[in-house]
């Protein structure tokens, strides 16, 4: 009986799985385009900025390591 029961319990577990599937509002396929520009435009933004600051930081550290080798 516990077999028929777990498979009973796994099919509506996927009945109500597709029901909820279809109650998704998917985005049609020019939003997904726009939404995906944008994080690929911030994407690349944040990167320039991160890279900025990392230059930045090692420029710093190099200024103030030979500062102290030439005490």
């Amino acid at each position: 009986m516990a077999p028929a029961l777990a498979n009973n319990r796994i099919t509506k577990y996927f009945k109500e799985v597709r029901a909820e599937i279809r109650k998704v509002t998917w985005p049609s396929r020019a939003e997904v385009t726009r939404l995906s520009t944008i994080v690929m435009v911030v994407l690349v933004a944040a990167s320039v900025v991160m890279a900025l600051i990392d230059y930045a930081f090692s420029w710093l550290m190099r200024i103030i390591i030979s500062l102290g080798t030439s005490l």
